[in-house]
């Protein structure tokens, strides 16, 4: 057993039952996005959460262990994204990494954005040109400190 076998089985169950990530979310009493990333294999579960997402998922006592193991984070299978979607960031980033990191120091000094304590909102925009996915990403200032 793997965490990657239960991240399967746990994709395969919610395709078969019909499921969206937003009620997983509701049983586990965390955000949609935190759950996904959890059920995909990027965050880690307390037991009390693994519980919920194993009777959701019909997983056994051992699969979830495997969900309340820390992860290997940033486990994309190539360094640059080949999926479409997931490459969009990839190229946002090479395009504006630039300039969200001047404006980001501009406001705040020298650090980085934490992406541990972090929160994101993802949500469909009605536009009549057509729908656009509007994502709100926000992480706690870290500033460099000095030694």
């Amino acid at each position: 057993m793997t965490r990657l076998a239960v991240t399967e089985k746990i994709i395969s169950t919610k395709v078969s039952k019909g499921l969206s990530w937003a009620d997983v979310a509701k049983k586990v009493g965390q955000s949609k996005e935190w759950t996904t990333a959890l059920c995909l294999g990027q965050m880690t579960a307390t037991p009390a959460q693994a519980k919920v997402l194993g009777k959701i998922f019909g997983l056994s006592a051992e699969e979830q262990k495997w969900l309340m193991v820390v992860p290997y984070k940033g486990s994309l299978p190539t360094s640059v994204p080949t999926d479409p979607l997931i490459y969009r960031f990839y190229e946002l980033v090479s395009v504006y990494g630039t300039t969200f990191k001047e404006l980001i120091h501009e406001e705040f000094g020298d650090g980085i954005m934490s992406a541990i304590d972090f929160k994101m909102d993802l949500q469909r925009q009605p536009d009549p040109n057509g729908d656009r996915v509007n994502i709100v990403m926000s992480g706690k200032f870290l500033p460099y400190k000095q030694y």
